[in-house]
């Protein structure tokens, strides 16, 4: 039970520190409206999407069948016609010079060779320096063509008297959750995380840093203060500042940039409290160990942005990666909110199915917390 000398240590914490951020401007602005910046900027900016790659023709054929083909490629907003070109040299040219990802180059006798239905060797030259958006690419090119071969082959079966005939697949597409394959629907939620993961720690680390540095760590020392109600009274003001960005965050994903919200918006908000736990905690444990503002702030961004942008499956899929790595994206804790942002908003989820991640989340928080204190009580033993 926590009496109430407890309490009103904790209070007297909270509130000092509460003073030191609101005379500190740039660290209220950074906590404030830095996020909403971020989430504007990253959001608008950030996307999975490949289209309007830029395709570049050598027809050596110059048949009215060639120019037919072409115009298959020209109506749709995957691929867009930029250059016509008249020789190799120029195909050289302009995939060097970054103009095309693709080019396109159609044989000479292309009319004559459809005409008599004998097989075309159509080459496809692609940029390989970005080898996501080549295969992507390429991979429109396939499914074109093979439209028009089936097409070719069903105008040669009429000519033949067959009228009516079905060909014996049909896929039937029906997508959950995403139906238009949004990919704001995928990187919203992750960069929500990425921003409170950053922003929390940041801000955090350089709680007890300055104590030290301003003189003020020796006097707390001199107080009946317990470690955990310096925790405490440190983490509660940055905790209603990381609730103050979930809010700001989800609302500007969801109005701004029509993520939809299909769950519980209280169990995010209460899942969202739990990861700022653990990583506003993780900024003071680091904040105490290093003592030092610059350094505290250098560490805190290794430790959160890296691993949060790459190991917690924000950007890149973590079945793709290797096993040990795989194993190590365990311990980020990015990893369990951005499964619990999705499965709430896209999915309309709850905790009935999430609670492995919520488990991972309280388990991650309750660590950081008994590190911090421990760290604490040595200072203050001190």
């Amino acid at each position: 039970m926590i009496s109430i000398k407890s309490l009103i240590r904790i209070a007297a914490i909270a509130d000092k520190e509460w003073l030191q951020i609101r005379r500190d401007s740039r660290s209220l602005i950074l906590s404030l409206a830095l996020p909403v910046f971020l989430i504007l900027l990253f959001g608008f900016a950030l996307t999975v999407d490949v289209k309007n790659v830029k395709l570049a023709v050598f027809d050596q054929d110059k048949s009215t069948t060639s120019r037919r083909f072409i115009e298959e490629f020209a109506h749709t907003e995957y691929l867009k016609i930029i250059y016509y070109a008249d020789n190799y040299r120029d195909i050289d040219r302009t995939i060097d010079a970054g103009n095309a990802a693709l080019a396109l180059i159609i044989p000479r006798n292309f009319e004559n060779m459809i005409k008599y239905g004998k097989k075309i060797d159509v080459q496809l030259i692609a940029d390989g320096s970005d080898s996501t958006t080549a295969a992507v690419a390429i991979g429109y090119i396939k499914a074109i063509i093979a439209n028009y071969n089936t097409d070719m082959k069903v105008n040669e079966l009429k000519r033949a008297g067959l009228s009516s005939f079905g060909l014996p697949l049909d896929i039937r597409n029906r997508i959950f959750y995403n139906s238009e394959l949004r990919s704001k629907n995928f990187i919203i939620p992750g960069l929500i995380v990425l921003i409170l993961a950053i922003i929390s720690a940041l801000i955090a680390s350089l709680t007890v840093s300055k104590e030290w540095e301003r003189g003020t760590m020796e006097t707390l020392m001199t107080t009946p203060i317990r470690s955990w109600e310096l925790m405490a009274g440190k983490l509660i003001p940055y905790l209603f500042i990381g609730l103050f960005d979930v809010v700001v965050t989800a609302s500007v994903g969801h109005f701004v940039f029509d993520v939809p919200i299909k769950g519980n918006f209280i169990e995010f908000y209460l899942f969202a409290l739990l990861f700022l736990i653990g990583t506003t905690g993780q900024g003071i444990l680091i904040s105490a160990a290093t003592k030092v503002q610059v350094v505290s702030v250098q560490f805190a961004m290794v430790i959160t942005f890296l691993p949060t942008f790459i190991l917690s499956g924000f950007i890149f899929p973590i079945q793709n990666m290797p096993l040990v790595i795989q194993g190590f994206t365990h311990i980020i804790p990015a990893r369990y909110l951005i499964v619990i942002i999705k499965g709430i908003a896209l999915k309309g989820i709850g905790l009935s199915i999430l609670w492995t991640q919520v488990i991972f989340l309280f388990a991650f928080a309750a660590l950081i917390l008994f590190a911090g204190i421990k760290k604490l009580k040595l200072q203050l033993d001190n």
